[in-house]
């Protein structure tokens, strides 16, 4: 197997005036697609300013780790069962109008927050049931954000934008939680939910000016069709897609069997390492360093070859996981998990884009779905079966029954690579 290709070679690849960094001057050129990011960057940070201050405020409040649970579990479920009709939404309806509608309807859930713990009133119980509120907003209007990328940048520019978005999404999720420390601090939690609040309006201001044609009126058997049938079609569909089908089994067997590693780095920093919070700090920051260069190395690669670099990616994603679980080495650890945070960056970057590129526009926000829910609830899955199975097992010997489940797939996966390849990129070159 030849692994060279994953990322461009030529050296002006590597000069800020090569045509890497074009192309993602190019991109972020178009004004439509500079608007969107920027406003989607805010409306990222502020959900993750939310998050974070959830999170502390549910522990002031109870004092529980159930709780915190609850709360997790009442922040994903809901895009797991709601996430198939909003595929099958993004489809039917205008995406930026769907998404405009959630966005209102989050900010709504931001004030009622806001008041609520301004004025004291707040308990866990209706703390569930607001974030609860949230996950279903998400789970409605998450296809159409994936989806809504298409009609921001021409076909050839797919690809470095997702990467942009996939820097901008793993950038937040450090910004967010060190604003929720300084809003939480200075105003306290009523703060940071106030923070969100105004997030969701420069997002809405920023969806409001974009210059973008609507979606064309669905025929009127179309409009017709139940939103059942409509998403057993999108199933039918995906299952029986020769390219589509095989990465989105790939992707749950990474998300179910080495994305959970991520979730138990706490117990790897304590019990493994003999570490700390700087420990835990040192090895989180490390995956988030390994992801933002993947996105920018993404950016500036292009389009080509993504079936290969997918392939590879995953491959050397369970390789990392594997040489974590297996060492007692921080040093060669950290090392693990910057190569692990680049791999899932790179493999995620170029199964969107081969989806996007491939798939039916007719079905694009229903595999999109699809998509969304194999990449939030794999994990969640994994790292309770995970976490659970540690309680006898110890943490490592989960995580590697996870790696050695995800090689398999992947071995499965690779042996087809011609018929992926065929029907993701027809116009590539076979892989050899």
């Amino acid at each position: 197997m030849n692994v060279r290709g994953l990322f461009p070679e030529e050296k002006s690849r590597f000069m800020p005036s090569g045509p890497g960094f074009g192309l993602i001057v190019r991109t972020l050129k178009q004004r439509n697609f500079r608007i969107y990011v920027s406003g989607n960057a805010v409306s990222l940070i502020g959900n993750w300013v939310q998050r974070t201050a959830v999170g502390w405020l549910t522990w002031e409040l109870t004092q529980s780790g159930f709780w915190l649970g609850v709360v997790a579990c009442a922040d994903l479920l809901p895009v797991v069962v709601v996430g198939p009709f909003g595929g099958v939404l993004a489809d039917r309806l205008d995406c930026r109008r769907l998404i405009m509608m959630a966005q209102s309807a989050a900010l709504c859930q931001a004030v009622l927050l806001f008041a609520l713990a301004a004025f004291g009133v707040l308990t866990v119980e209706l703390l569930v049931l607001l974030v609860l509120v949230n996950g279903v907003i998400i789970g409605i209007y998450q296809p159409a954000r994936l989806a809504f990328i298409f009609s921001l940048l021409p076909r050839e520019d797919l690809s470095t934008g997702i990467a942009i978005n996939s820097v901008v999404f793993n950038l937040a999720r450090f910004i967010g939680p060190a604003v929720a420390g300084l809003l939480i601090l200075s105003l306290g939690v009523a703060g940071a939910f106030a923070a969100n609040a105004l997030s969701f309006l420069f997002f809405l201001v920023a969806l409001a000016v974009l210059r973008i044609a609507e979606k064309p009126a669905k025929s009127s058997s179309v409009e017709r069709a139940s939103l059942l049938s409509q998403l057993g079609d999108g199933l039918r569909y995906t299952l029986r897609h020769p390219g589509i089908a095989p990465l989105l089994l790939l992707l749950l067997a990474a998300s179910f069997g080495l994305r959970p590693f991520v979730e138990l780095l706490p117990g790897f920093a304590a019990r493994v390492f003999a570490g700390g919070v700087d420990t835990l700090a040192l090895l989180s920051s490390s995956i988030g360093i390994g992801a933002v260069v993947s996105g920018i190395l993404m950016a500036r690669r292009g389009g080509g070859g993504l079936t290969r670099l997918v392939l590879v990616a995953a491959l050397l994603l369970a390789v990392s996981v594997l040489a974590f679980a297996a060492t007692e080495t921080l040093w060669f650890a950290t090392i693990s998990v910057v190569c692990a945070g680049m791999c899932m960056v790179a493999s995620g970057v170029g199964m969107q884009t081969l989806m996007q590129m491939s798939v039916d526009g007719a079905m694009r926000g229903r595999v999109l779905s699809l998509y969304g829910i194999v990449f939030a609830a794999g994990p969640a899955a994994g790292a309770l079966v995970m976490g659970g199975l540690s309680e006898s097992l110890g943490l490592r010997l989960p995580l590697l029954a996870g790696a050695v489940l995800m090689l398999m797939v992947w071995v499965w996966t690779w042996r087809r690579r011609a018929t992926i390849s065929a029907a993701l990129e027809p116009d590539s070159p076979m892989l050899s």
